[in-house]
């Protein structure tokens, strides 16, 4: 029977780059062995950008709505309140939240299979780096990433799968196999707990090896990265003054945008913005046209889900933005966009509906290209406010972060005189702002125990399927397992149904 998540280099000849030519002349591009991807340093760096390379390809995964991490991102913001939607088309499965309870539905089988792919391939490397022929340097850097991606992958899906992360319980809630090699195989699913201590293991780990790594660009992962995730899994588990230690670490020596930067929109330009610590950077040759994520979310590109069904804001949300803020100008209202950036513009097709953004700017109408924001400086300073304000007697502390992310967005903004919980909402509230359409939403309420509600805005009940409510406490908020991984895994338990 086939092992659902735990097939090797499953993403195969795709994963390796033209530079390793002698490499794929003598090696299957379809299955390509384990032992062969680490024999060097140079093929295990072609392992690894593939890896880079996946989180916005769709390679093996079929449709468009299948295509990396970007596409992802959508799932978890379609997910929750903030953006909207307008009609029947790609994602509307799970902004319906139909996706996350049925076992056979698509996207909830791609987040699986995607996770544990990167996992398996995460896994060659780290077991196998440490005896390829080449400079000790280059194998630092190539575990240390591998590290960093599993890490990642486990904590996104125990997030998406697992229980909720309960700060101060013992979290013995069921979690996601923990996979740390390419032998052991049917995996029973660890606790919450074990999952994090596995995730924080392997994210220390990636600290001690990048040191002093220099990257060639920003899709690759250095160590300021590594501490930027530290701080994400910190927050999810309420450890706030590691949290805010390690935000505002990561964000050293990356300048916020100015507001002309911000206004111009997120482009293919993040590798000259220091702002943006990781993000997928698509090269025109390796561009999925219908797939990418600018294919969905830019405002500009020519696509029939951009042209009848551009993503929107939450109408209340957008009406806490200041008129001051520059944030604000990347949505409108009217949907009519006559402020769009120069030399950017939209077709006749292109459908004007309300509250739509132009956060994201493709190449031009035919090229979709977006580069994928995984993270950046202004997140830090979020998770350096909110883990501040809740540690008790930082308020101060706190409401001076969060000045210095929205004073340079928000030319009216002024140090806050909000204390306490309204301070904490206050941060919140510019979270949702700063972070809408970059995947946070949906985890932001599941880790906070928060119910999802979308009344009194601009959502259509018809098109959620009714689901403009649900509680904290639904069952909902955990994924069911893949029927696949049901089926091949004699050890596998599902969720509560």
């Amino acid at each position: 029977m086939k092992k659902y998540i735990y097939s090797l280099l499953v993403i195969g000849g795709l994963l390796f780059t033209s530079c390793e030519k002698d490499f794929l002349d003598t090696v299957p591009t379809d299955q390509v062995s384990a032992s062969s991807a680490v024999a060097t340093t140079g093929n295990a760096l072609s392992l690894l950008n593939g890896i880079h390379r996946s989180l916005y390809n769709r390679a093996g995964y079929g449709a468009q709505g299948r295509s990396g991490q970007g596409a992802i991102y959508i799932y978890m913001d379609a997910l929750g309140e903030d953006q909207v939607v307008h009609r029947e088309q790609w994602f509307n499965a799970v902004y319906k939240w139909n996706s996350g309870r049925s076992t056979t539905d698509n996207y909830n089988r791609y987040q699986w299979q995607f996770y544990y792919e990167l996992i398996a391939n995460a896994n060659i490397l780290i077991n196998g780096i440490d005896a390829a022929e080449g400079l000790q340097e280059d194998k630092n850097a190539i575990k240390g990433q591998a590290l960093a991606y599993r890490a990642w992958c486990h904590y996104q899906l125990v997030q998406m799968y697992g229980g909720r992360y309960v700060a101060g319980g013992g979290n013995g809630q069921l979690g996601v196999p923990v996979k740390l090699n390419t032998e052991d195989l049917n995996l029973a699913r660890s606790t919450v707990e074990e999952v994090y201590t596995q995730i924080n293991a392997d994210l220390n780990a990636a600290s001690t090896a990048l040191a002093g790594y220099s990257r060639p660009n920003k899709t690759h992962l250095n160590a300021n990265v590594v501490t930027g995730l530290k701080a994400r899994v910190a927050l999810t588990q309420g450890n706030w003054s590691v949290a805010a230690s390690m935000a505002a670490q990561a964000r050293a020596g990356s300048a916020l945008m100015s507001q002309a930067t911000y206004a111009d929109g997120f482009r293919i330009n993040s590798g000259g913005i220091s702002e943006f610590m990781w993000a997928s950077q698509i090269i025109a040759d390796q561009t999925d046209k219908w797939g990418n994520f600018g294919a969905y979310m830019s405002r500009n590109f020519s696509s029939s889900a951009i042209r009848g069904n551009p993503r929107s804001i939450n109408s209340l949300l957008y009406d806490q933005i200041s008129a001051t803020d520059v944030r604000k100008g990347l949505f409108d209202p009217t949907g009519l966009h006559l402020n769009l950036p120069s030399g950017v513009s939209l077709l006749n097709s292109h459908a004007r509906k309300p509250y739509t953004s132009q956060k994201f700017i493709a190449v031009d109408n035919g090229d979709s290209r977006v580069d994928v924001p995984h993270m950046r400086a202004a997140e830090m300073y979020l998770i350096e406010a909110e883990a501040l304000a809740r540690q008790g007697g930082k308020d101060n502390l706190a409401a001076a972060a969060l000045f210095s992310l929205v004073s340079t967005r928000d030319s009216g903004y002024t140090l806050s005189a909000n204390t306490g919980a309204a301070l904490i909402e206050e941060i919140l509230t510019q979270r949702r702002i700063e972070l809408w359409g970059e995947g946070f939403r949906y985890l932001d309420l599941k880790r906070l125990n928060l119910p999802l509600d979308r009344s009194g805005a601009n959502h259509s009940a018809a098109l959620a399927n009714n689901n403009i409510n649900i509680a904290a406490s639904d069952l909902r908020w955990e994924w069911l397992i893949p029927q696949l991984e049901m089926d091949a895994n004699p050890n596998m338990v599902q969720n509560p149904l």
